[in-house]
């Protein structure tokens, strides 16, 4: 029979920690400052297919706004017990300076399967992974969706919250303690006000105050608590959204008091929309403007940690860049250029098949000096000018195709951090869209200017 909500909810006397094996956790191990970000995340396309991936990914920014798939956007490590996948990565750095990585153990979008476990990995780097197990959280026929966790020193532990669903439907997060990840204490109801809430994340001591964002009817809402004692959290936030949203991570710039929210959108889209805030203490949020960051292609409920300038550079070292990139425009910054039906275009974000959106910036057919835009998934064509508009043409070998597929990358025109392309044979004329589809025209409005700009990415 199953546990009495009241009991899963640790209703009762408090239950004394059950740990074994527990690592002696002192102040942490001394380390440089951090300067740059690391984001986990699983993918998801649209239709399910390519692009779909349950194992672990990894990006890397330098300001927590642009990112740089790790191992060319595959998985750096994948669960090998449960459901044989995962969603909802977290990482944080432990007390020891050692990482740990957790993840609701659920591979796809089977709803129906139930695992009271989570995954668990440890590593030193996150270029290598060991100590890989299941965690059990509760005995429920229920979930642990979602897991995240904090240092209390208060307590001396790790505290893991989640989010289950009880045989009622309600979903509340729930709360363990942890000395090692490897055995916890009984759950207790961490954060439970009456009404559905769902996939917490904690910005814990920020000028004595501990923050935690959750989603609430399909919204993102901040509560807050001057102790990290489960029930003492009171909502006090505006609530954000764009369409349905959900998982909330809370990021601290490395330069400045700015905040960012991420959240994102539901299946199948997947889209990260992103907030700032100059104080916490607020409870209110700015949308911040595309342009300023891009997820990376496919990427789903991410969890990001800070870390040091040795580690970015580590990361990219062992995984690698990719190999392709994406183009994103200036003046619709949710669309990036695409090929469909061979003709070049700008489409909003996510693209089905993702790969259509996918170029590799080769030297140019006519002169090494320029480039072209090779495709990713048909890798025998590039995208060329006809009449003006450009095409994905298969490379006939002659010198007008070599032309009419060589572009000199500038500055960008209407910001000089972005990218505008040239024309090699009409070299008054630059890519531009209109009406979403791209072409070489003339340049001399402000309009043609944006319309003529990208960010060149991944």
């Amino acid at each position: 029979m199953a546990t009495s909500r009241r009991q899963f909810l640790g209703l009762a006397a408090a239950t004394p920690l059950a740990v074994t094996g527990a690592l002696s956790l002192g102040a942490g191990t001394a380390q440089a400052a951090d300067s740059a970000y690391v984001m986990c995340y699983f993918t998801e396309s649209t239709s399910l297919g390519d692009g779909t991936d349950y194992g672990l990914h990894l990006a890397v920014s330098q300001d927590g706004l642009e990112w740089t798939p790790l191992n060319q956007n595959n998985p750096v490590v994948t669960p090998t017990e449960g459901d044989l996948g995962l969603r909802d990565p977290f990482i944080r750095r432990k007390q020891d300076g050692m990482f740990v990585v957790l993840a609701t153990d659920l591979k796809g979008t089977d709803w129906t399967y139930v695992s009271q476990y989570i995954h668990v990995w440890f590593s030193a780097d996150l270029c290598t992974f060991t100590g890989y197990h299941r965690l059990k959280l509760h005995g429920m026929n229920t979930h642990a969706w979602a897991p995240e966790a904090f240092w209390d020193a208060s307590r001396g532990t790790y505290a893991v919250i989640y989010s289950p669903v009880d045989d009622t439907g309600h979903n509340a997060i729930m709360v363990n303690h942890t000395t090692d990840f490897l055995t916890a204490s009984e759950p207790q109801a961490f954060f439970d006000p009456g009404y559905d809430v769902i996939d917490g994340d904690m910005a814990v001591g920020v000028n004595g105050v501990n923050y935690l964002y959750f989603k609430k009817n399909q919204t993102l809402v901040g509560a807050r608590s001057t102790s990290l004692d489960p029930g003492s959290f009171t909502e006090f936030s505006t609530a954000v959204s764009h369409g349905g949203t959900e998982a909330p991570e809370l990021v601290k710039s490395l330069t400045s008091n700015t905040w960012y929210l991420y959240g994102d959108t539901y299946t199948p889209d997947g889209v990260f929309y992103v907030w700032q805030s100059a104080d916490l203490s607020t409870g209110t949020w700015t949308a911040l403007d595309q342009k300023s960051y891009t997820q990376p292609v496919n990427s789903k409920h991410c969890g990001i940690r800070a870390i040091t300038s040795a580690e970015y550079t580590e990361l990219l070292t062992y995984w690698g860049t990719p190999s392709s990139n994406r183009l994103k425009s200036y003046s619709y910054p949710a669309r990036y250029i695409r090929h469909a039906d061979f003709v070049g275009r700008i489409d909003e974000y996510p693209i089905d098949p993702y790969l259509d959106s996918q170029w590799k910036l080769v030297p140019g057919l006519a002169d090494p000096a320029g480039i072209s835009f090779q495709s990713v998934n048909y890798p025998t064509r590039h995208l060329r000018h006809h009449d003006y508009q450009l095409r994905l043409d298969s490379d006939d070998g002659t010198p007008m195709f070599a032309e009419d597929a060589t572009f000199y990358r500038t500055p960008g025109l209407a910001d000089s951090d972005w990218a505008s392309f040239r024309s090699y044979n009409y070299p008054t004329r630059y890519i531009r869209h209109s009406d979403y589809v791209l072409r070489i025209d003339p340049v001399s409005t402000a309009t043609d200017r944006q319309d003529a700009t990208f960010r060149v990415g991944y």
